[in-house]
This record gives C-alpha cells, structure tokens and sequence, in this order.
C-alpha cells in the first residue's frame, strides 16, 4: 500500500491530462497522474502515435509520438508524479474536502482537488475471430512503431480512420499493404479516402477476412466476400484496426452526474457536482460540447485555474501570463 499526497489529482495521462499537469505546475501546485496504461498519451499513444494531428494551434502538423514527447517536456520542469499502469478504482471525499482516490494496485492519493481527463474511459479493441490465434504472431491491433512492418506483406483490415490511417502510414515502409473492408463505403474521413485512393494501397472492399493462416506466425490470409477479387494473400502482418470498445469503469460509482452513462456533466468551470471534483477533455459533457483535442486544452487550463481557487480561495482564477515569468524561472518550457 501507498499513500500519495499531492495539491492535485490529475486521472489520465493523455494530452489533455498531461497539459493540465503542466498547468497545475505553472499554479505553484504539486501533482500527480494517475493511468492505467503503461506509459503517458492515453489514446494518442496507444492507437494512432504516427498519426499527423493538424487541429493543434500553433503545429501546422505533429505525429503524435511527438506530441505526447513534447507535453511530457513541458510538464516536466514541475516534476510531475506518474502513477502508470494503474487504474483509478475507488473515490470518496473526507468530511474535511479532502479526495481521496485509490487504484487496483493498492496506491491511494490524498489531494485537495483532482482532474479527470479520462477521454472515453477505458478501451478495448474490438477482435478479429479470424486471427485471434496469432494475435502478437503478427496479427495485432495497434502499431506502436512504423518500422516493425518494414519490407513486410501488411493487410490492414477496416474502414474507419485509424483502418486507412495506418495504411497510408505503412504504405511508405512496408513491401505492400492490402486495406479489406466489409462494406463499400468507408466511415473515415473524406480527405483521407481520398488520399487512400489516390496512393498505392490497394484497397479491397465488400469483402472480410475469413482466416488468417499460419502456425508460429502469419503467413497468408483468405478474403471471401464480393468484392474479393482474390481469395488469397500473401501476408506477414496483419492490424485489425477494427475499433474498439470504450467505458467509464469504475468511474461510474464515484457519484458523479452523467450523460448517456458516458460522458461527465461539467459546469463552465469545469467542476462536476462534486466539490473540488473537476474533468476537461472528452469525457465531459455540456451544452455546446465539441470534442476536439483542441478544446480539451481548453478545458484542462479552466479546470485547473479553477481547482487552483477551490485549493486556495485567496488566489484568483486568471493565472497572468506565461511571458511575463522570468527567462530564468524553472516554469519556462520551450
């Protein structure tokens, strides 16, 4: 068992729970991240880390590999606790306001306001009957590192963004990349159809992967459908890029208000209706919500200027300016 003490809680360690941990630094407030995958970037890290994000102000591109190193160097000056594969389980405010969160692994936080930047809660890949036998044999879900496929026979299987976003991203390393969806329209976006059109990918639709054969590892894979004009493809990889299931878990018992069992109802300042319970990012919800990643970073400086007041209420909720700081201070981040 460990006991943790920090002013602040921040519950997830994606973009916008690592910007709040900067932004809390920047307050003067000590903190702590808590998340229940191995490593900071949440979903940026764990399903699209090659991705170009083109939505960040400031960035007219950032794979998000990068992002996520550049927001863990900008938190960094304020030495941020990382609590890592560890998922937040149990909550309960003291009759004197202090939270107090515990996670599956016995590590329990006292702090003065928490954060929630859970995104869509815990995710789980949606499987391929198909190739589950060989699941990490080449048959995989996400593609941490574009140069594990290189000189290799990829068939990408689905139709969503993060389907035609990996085959546009392998097709440049990989030997070939065969894209099979089961319906002729695509639910990516229209930009990035296009560019799948337009590149080398060759892209089968109507169609599904009925077998993936191989004892140690993925040798072939059998298409059926009608729009499979081959039954039968060489293959040394295949990313079942097929979507994935998301929940609140055990969010859902820490008496929160929520919508559609899903998303957190918030307040304009970020504030759930629990006292010096905030969340910013795409877990919440309320009138006008725009889930974008540009907006949950937004939302995590409201949340954390706000939570900054409810820790202190001499202190005001305008945080001044970053360019006004010395060029000395350990608060400038580049």
């Amino acid at each position: 068992m460990t006991a943790i003490e920090r002013d602040v809680l921040i519950v997830g360690a994606g973009p916008v729970g690592l910007f709040a941990a900067y932004y809390a630094g920047f307050r003067g407030l000590s903190v702590a991240i808590v998340d229940s995958l191995p490593e900071p970037g949440g979903q940026v890290t764990a399903l699209y880390p090659e991705k170009p994000i083109h939505d960040i102000a400031g960035f007219p591109s950032v794979r998000g590999r990068n992002l996520v190193k550049n927001l863990v160097e900008q938190a960094a000056p304020f030495d941020p606790t990382y609590v890592l594969a560890e998922c937040a389980t149990h909550f309960d405010r003291r009759s004197d306001g202090i939270l107090r969160v515990s996670t599956d692994a016995g590590t329990t936080f006292h702090t003065r306001a928490a954060v929630i930047t859970a995104g869509i809660g815990r995710f789980t890949p949606r499987p391929l009957p198909a190739g589950r036998h060989l699941v990490g044999r080449g048959v995989s879900y996400f593609v941490p590192d574009l140069e594990q496929h290189r000189n290799e026979r990829v068939v990408v299987v689905g139709g969503g963004d993060s389907a035609c976003d990996w085959a546009l991203a392998l097709e440049p390393v990989a030997r070939s990349v065969t894209l099979v969806h089961r319906r002729a329209a695509f639910r990516a976006h229209a930009h990035t159809v296009s560019q799948l059109a337009r590149s080398t990918v060759d892209v089968i639709t109507d169609a599904q992967v009925a077998k993936v054969h191989g004892d140690s590892r993925v040798e072939r894979v059998t298409v059926t459908g009608p729009g499979a004009t081959r039954t039968e493809l060489d293959a040394d990889a295949v990313v079942a890029a097929l979507g994935f299931t998301a929940n609140l878990g055990p969010l859902r018992t820490w008496g929160l208000d929520l919508t559609d069992n899903r998303y957190i109802r918030v307040r304009a300042t970020m504030q759930t209706t629990i006292p010096g319970l905030f969340a910013a990012g795409d877990i919440t919800d309320y009138d006008g919500k725009v889930r974008l990643l540009a907006v949950g970073f937004g939302e995590a400086a409201t949340a954390v200027n706000h939570a900054t007041v409810h820790i202190n209420p001499e202190e005001t909720v305008f945080p001044g300016h970053s360019t006004d700081l010395p060029a000395d201070s350990a608060r400038e981040t580049t």
